[in-house]
């Protein structure tokens, strides 16, 4: 095993990892600028030094953020998100300065190989490297973005002394049976569970609300009908299409688009039944040409558009036109403006098909900064002209009377629906104690209402069935043999109440396999936190000695 290991790495290891490296870091480097915390751009005045690197570093956080987020993607099969990778970072460094302190020798070819048989990335659903997820993730993979072999190494060689660092930290992890008993009943208790449904749609109690009720409504929940902050803005538009029309490409042109961007364009599927075609690269290209023209033309039209917007504000600019001259300075160029009606952050413009990225745009125009940038569109490209920002407001009742008049309605709906399922629950343990079945109790406490039955077959939480309602698995926490649980409600759309026909422990002793098993799970999670609680200590220790005020 170790030797294969070994060789197929060895063959496929740059393939691999660049696939890795691609999918999972890249993206977030061109991100992890504007992330907030430790690595936010503002603190450029002064350096802040950690275990050797400089935070404040703009290159020197990327690169070591794209070192964290490569090393997450090993260990736990995926990439890990922005607010939860600089704790990462933080805890990576501080592990590897102590490696340093405690004088850990650098990982061998063989610790590395070792050590890739226990990445995530590799392991199938029984947690051993997993030969056919490894070929898989071959197969899904593509040559040619550049990573080193000996960046790789490095990630996976500091790995091996963090994780050398982390046990030392850890130590055996120590575990009270009461704590194994308690998860071991949660996950292995084998529970046989009849529910009835009752559905809120359809749950009448014939409400009415008066006037009085809706004015005290909105008078008690104003914040739900609170109206956002909008701009008033006026846009150009220069749309795509005007600028392909006049677009013309060669042959030679479509060609090297279609070399840059072979996938985008797979050669037709053959008929069902049909005999697979030949491979025939003339033929292929010549089938899916027509594509790549047109793909072609809508790309160069869009960059002309862009273009074309930016170019209109930076004539703006360079002409020093104020908003006063605005009207004048467009006129002149034949430009017509587009009034858009006030719109929202989350919303965006209604005529420019609520586009986010112009709406963030129009937020940070002012009267004394009151043109945007040019905007790339889905359909072009924008220029924003600010003339108004309409603070957030509290509307009349008047403004709000319809949406303010369901909403007491449900209110008070809502909390009859929850009486009934305080009944519900009482009236079926009482029919259940005078012999009745659980349908024929539960029918009975619900009349009118009409309740809906299922019958899970016995299983555990740690295997549930496929089509288990969640809001089942919510109820059965405390719930005995025999008893009625009180009715969910929180989901909007239906209550749901359950009967634990069996409930049945598992063996709570060391005889039994699984408490073993789950005291060894359990030790080394307690363990793993206390290594995370002992880094944290160091790191925090390190950011109050080079603590700097940021000028």
């Amino acid at each position: 095993m170790i030797s294969w290991l070994q060789r197929t790495f060895q063959q496929h290891f740059r393939v691999i990892f660049a696939f890795l490296l691609v999918a999972m870091v890249i993206p977030f480097i061109f991100t992890i600028g504007s992330t907030p915390g430790i690595g936010r751009a503002d603190h450029t005045a002064a350096n802040r030094e950690f275990f050797g690197h400089n935070l404040n570093s703009q290159a020197e956080y990327k690169e070591i953020a794209a070192t964290a987020q490569f090393s997450a993607t090993l260990q736990y099969g995926g990439g890990i998100p922005a607010e939860q990778l600089e704790a990462y970072m933080v805890q990576r460094e501080t592990a590897l300065h102590l490696a340093d302190q405690l004088h850990l020798p650098a990982a061998t070819p063989e610790d590395v190989t070792d050590f890739i048989q226990h990445l995530r990335v590799f392991m199938g659903p029984d947690g051993q490297f997993d030969n056919a997820r490894y070929e898989a993730f071959r197969a899904s993979l593509k040559p040619g973005t550049g990573l080193t072999q000996d960046f790789i190494y490095r990630v996976l060689a500091e790995d091996v002394r963090i994780a050398r660092v982390s046990r030392l930290l850890a130590g055996p992890g120590f575990v009270l049976p009461s704590d194994i008993e308690a998860e071991l009943k949660q996950a292995d208790t084998t529970w046989t569970i009849e529910t009835g449904s009752v559905d809120y749609a359809t749950f009448d109690p014939g409400l009415t609300v008066t006037e009085a009720e809706v004015g005290k409504f909105f008078a008690d929940n104003t914040f739900r009908y609170t109206i956002a902050p909008k701009v008033e803005a006026d846009a150009v538009v220069f749309p795509s299409a005007e600028y392909a029309a006049t677009i013309k490409v060669d042959a030679a042109e479509v060609r090297k688009y279609y070399d840059a961007h072979p996938s985008a364009f797979p050669k037709p599927t053959p008929a069902k039944g049909a005999a697979p075609a030949k491979l025939d690269p003339v033929a292929d290209y010549a089938a899916v040409e027509p594509q790549v023209r047109q793909a072609l033309v809508i790309e160069l039209g869009h960059r002309a558009a862009v273009k074309a917007a930016s170019d209109l504000a930076y004539s703006i600019y360079d002409g020093k036109v104020t908003a006063a001259g605005l009207d004048g300075f467009l006129a002149s160029r034949g430009t017509k403006l587009l009034h858009l009606a006030p719109f929202t952050e989350e919303a965006g413009p209604a005529e420019l098909p609520n586009s986010p990225e112009v709406a963030k745009a129009a937020f940070e125009l002012s009267a004394s900064h009151f043109y945007s940038e040019g905007i790339s569109t889905k359909g072009g490209a924008v220029v924003l002209f600010w003339r108004n920002s309409l603070p957030s407001r509290t509307p009349t009742l008047a403004e709000v009377h319809d949406k303010a008049r369901a909403d007491a309605l449900d209110a008070k709906k809502r909390a009859l629906f929850n009486d009934f399922g305080r009944r519900l629950q009482v009236a079926t343990a009482l029919g259940l104690k005078a012999g009745k079945t659980f349908e024929q109790a539960a029918t009975a406490a619900a009349s009118p209402e009409k309740l809906a039955f299922k019958t899970y077959p016995p299983f555990t939480l740690r295997a549930q069935p496929k089509d288990v309602d969640p809001a089942v698995l919510g109820l059965l926490d405390g719930l005995q043999k025999g008893a009625v649980s009180a009715m969910d409600s929180t989901a909007n759309d239906r209550g749901v109440i359950a009967y634990a026909v069996d409930k049945r422990l598992p063996d709570l002793s060391p005889a039994n396999p699984r408490y073993l098993a789950l005291r060894a799970q359990m030790a080394a999670r307690f363990a793993q936190t206390t290594a995370s609680a002992e880094l944290r200590e160091v790191a925090d220790a390190e950011f109050a000695r080079t603590q700097v005020t940021a000028k």
